[in-house]
Formats: structure tokens, C-alpha cells, sequence
């Protein structure tokens, strides 16, 4: 029989988290088992899942994969980690929440002599995933369909895109092709339940939103 002084929560709460081991931790988050799953037990899978898988990418199906942990358990769990995550990890990839940003991150377009559409994909937390060339040729002899975007969009599991194109004359100037992109793009991420934050045409050291 485990000393009460023993459990995880105690213990935390008199002699502070920093006399806890990494299964405790976990065993503190987790609270409890069920029936049948000792919430030791529970934390020791837990913790060899994020072994092996690398906390950056634990997905919370992983969390949810694991034996003695049920849907409401698995969301705090993961809710937890996402935070720290966010707030505490050393971010490599950029979050892209201005204009002037997601601008600077289709440079490789800029000076592209025929006009190609381009795209970034974004997490919740608007940070960057990937980078893609989606079409290269005139948007208006070769009209960008959805399905183009959103494959890429899905297969990095974004919950937002940014999409941009060139214009190769030099000129801001928007046009109806531009706007009706834009009107086609943003239907079909409302459909899909991934988010188009912004359309941005690109020339020379300029750029313009087409949303």
C-alpha cells in the first residue's frame, strides 16, 4: 500500500516538483486509473511513448492509444502538453501572425519569371509547418483548383493556410483572378474546416492581401 505522503500530488505539494522523477510527473497529471488500470502503470506507458515518439510529435491519438486512458483524460493530458510546448520549447519554426511576416516567407517567388502559387501551412498556433510551390504558370491560363491546395493541406495536418502568388510585371495591382482565388480558396478551407488567413501577391520588394 502506497504512504499517502508518497503520491505524487502530495509529495509535490510538500517538497516540490523538482523531487519528483518523470513518471511522477506524468502520475500527478494523470490523477487517476480506472478499473483495472493502475494510474502507475498508465504513466509508465505514457512516458515510454514519449520515448519513443518524441514529445514535439506525440499526437494526441498516441495519448488516447494508450491503455486506462479515456477521451476526457487524454484531452487534459495533451491540452498540457501543447502548452508547454508552446510556451517553454525552443521554437524553430516561426509563427506567422502579420502580414509582414507570411510576406517575408515567400521571398523564393519574389523574382520568379512566370507566376506561381505558392502556399504555407500553420498549426493552431499560427506557426510554420511546411513550405510548397503549389502551381507554376499564369494563374489565368492555368486556374489553381482547391483540391491542389488542400491535399498538401491535409497531409501536414495545418489548421490554417497562407496562400501567395507572383505577379512577374512588377505590379500590385489585383485582378479579378486574383480576387476570385482568393473567393475559391477561402470557400472550400470553410468547407474543410482548414482556414485560409490570407492571400498574398507578391512583386518585386512589394505585396499586396488579395482577401
Amino acid at each position: 500500500m502506497q504512504n499517502t505522503q508518497d503520491m505524487p500530488r502530495e509529495k509535490l505539494n510538500k517538497k516540490g516538483a523538482e523531487a519528483l522523477t518523470d513518471a511522477e510527473l506524468l502520475q500527478a497529471l494523470i490523477g487517476s486509473g480506472g478499473k483495472g488500470n493502475d494510474y502507475r502503470q498508465i504513466a509508465k506507458n505514457l512516458l515510454e511513448a514519449i520515448d519513443k515518439t518524441g514529445i514535439e510529435k506525440l499526437t494526441i491519438d498516441d495519448v488516447k492509444a494508450i491503455k486506462g486512458i479515456g477521451e476526457a483524460k487524454a484531452t487534459v493530458v495533451f491540452a498540457a502538453f501543447e502548452f508547454w510546448r508552446r510556451k517553454f520549447t525552443k521554437q524553430s519554426r516561426p509563427t506567422i501572425d502579420t502580414a509582414e511576416k507570411a510576406a517575408a516567407q515567400f521571398d523564393f517567388i519574389r523574382d520568379k519569371k512566370q507566376e506561381c502559387l505558392a502556399m504555407i501551412t500553420l498549426d493552431g498556433a499560427r506557426r510554420l509547418i511546411k513550405k510548397h510551390t503549389v502551381t507554376v504558370g499564369l494563374l489565368t491560363s492555368s486556374p489553381v483548383h482547391p483540391r491542389e491546395v488542400f491535399a498538401l493541406a491535409v497531409e501536414d495536418r495545418a489548421a490554417s493556410i497562407i496562400i501567395a502568388h507572383n505577379h512577374p510585371s512588377g505590379s500590385l495591382e489585383l485582378s479579378a483572378q486574383d480576387l476570385e482565388v482568393s473567393k475559391r480558396i477561402k470557400e472550400a478551407g470553410e468547407l474543410m474546416g482548414i482556414r485560409l488567413d490570407d492571400h498574398i501577391v507578391v512583386a518585386g520588394e512589394d505585396f499586396v492581401s488579395a482577401l
